[in-house]
């Protein structure tokens, strides 16, 4: 399947199609996750007919991946008519929730209109630690009876697993409750910057120890031939090719109708209250301006031996000042994954920027 969506997306890249939208119907959360990067107050939301001329016209753009998020998207009352129409529309829809509020009754429409999966992020198998980071006491028994009752009816159900300072030995048991769950497995060692810039949520990334412990675990990362580091520009091929699917065949619409090349990448790129959803995606300078840029493009990354295999997120380097630039999150994956420094980091220890 993997193989099989590969090839879609470079058809969709190469026809100018969104092939996949990420569309948060809230910022709305009954969750207060320590490390979210999100704002939680109502500032205007998009109502239920916007969304549904939203779909429409995604339709119409060749949208066929539909990611439902928030905030928590069941604080919606509407949020089972959105998902219905966007199965009329034929979407493939995947909804992302913290699942404390699916019972039997949600369970069952979710499951009546054909949701592709559910994920459901668990922080620790720990309670102590899981409601400590969301602030809301018995969260991690709900979400687990939630994703218990889900996959007893036969829904696709993936856990996700943020991994920060306070969680860091806990993946390999959140890992292991998903398989008695019989869900699957995710897991994300990467601390995203809030949507309006402010990092300060980096302090709880992990050290690069532990950074180091989970990308050698090949339950995880997969096998080492995957990472190994070339000499930069050894492959003319990887000069050209494009960093990320953000802005070319994706992208985020925010509860208020803003665009942006992805949820991780906050470059504003029109408002689907000012223009037509196509008219951003194809005449948007800024989604131009991201859909120029190859690797030969990057002036530190084009010279880095891991340019080849990084998974170097745009939006991560834009929030650090600068979309052709590095991202430091990126860099040091590869690090702790083949012990050999990024170009970046080599060029920080010059500098002296990097203890």
């Amino acid at each position: 399947m993997s193989k099989i969506f590969e090839n879609l997306n470079t058809k969709a890249i190469q026809m100018g199609i969104p092939l996949g939208v990420h569309l948060d119907v809230t910022w709305r959360c009954n969750e207060r996750c320590v490390h979210c990067y999100l704002d939680h107050d109502d500032l205007g939301e998009l109502s239920y007919d916007e969304i549904e001329d939203l779909m429409n016209q995604m339709a119409e753009a060749g949208v066929f991946f539909l990611t439902i998020s928030g905030g928590e998207p069941l604080l919606r009352k509407d949020l089972f008519a959105i998902i219905r129409r966007a199965r009329e529309l034929t979407f493939n829809v995947k909804l992302k929730t913290n699942g404390i509020l699916i019972r039997e009754k949600e369970a069952a429409l979710i499951r009546e209109l054909g949701v592709e999966t559910v994920q459901v992020s668990i922080y620790s198998h720990r309670a102590e630690v899981h409601d400590a980071i969301t602030k809301v006491k018995g969260s991690l028994e709900r979400s687990i009876d939630a994703i218990r009752f889900m996959v007893s009816q036969g829904l696709k159900v993936t856990v996700a697993n943020v991994v920060m300072k306070q969680t860091r030995w806990d993946y390999p048991g959140v890992q292991a409750l998903a398989a008695e769950l019989g869900a699957y497995f995710t897991v994300d060692p990467t601390i995203t910057p809030h949507i309006n810039g402010d990092r300060s949520l980096l302090r709880l990334n992990v050290d690069r120890d532990t950074l180091r412990e989970i990308m050698n675990d090949k339950t995880i990362a997969g096998e080492e031939d995957e990472f190994i580091a070339v000499a930069p520009g050894a492959d003319e091929d990887v000069m050209d090719n494009i960093p990320c699917s953000a802005g070319h065949s994706a992208c985020y619409v925010s509860p208020y109708g803003d665009v942006y090349p992805c949820v991780q990448f906050p470059l504003p790129s029109g408002n689907v209250r000012q223009q037509k959803f196509i008219d951003i995606w194809k005449y948007s300078p800024q989604l131009e301006e991201v859909r120029s840029i190859r690797t030969r493009d990057l002036p530190v990354c084009s010279t880095c031996s891991h340019a080849a295999g990084c998974s170097r997120c745009p939006g991560l380097a834009y929030m650090e000042g600068n979309m052709r630039g590095p991202s430091t999150a990126d860099c040091e994956k590869s690090y702790a994954r083949t012990g050999v420094p990024s170009a970046n980091m080599l060029i920080r220890q010059r500098t002296g920027s990097e203890g």
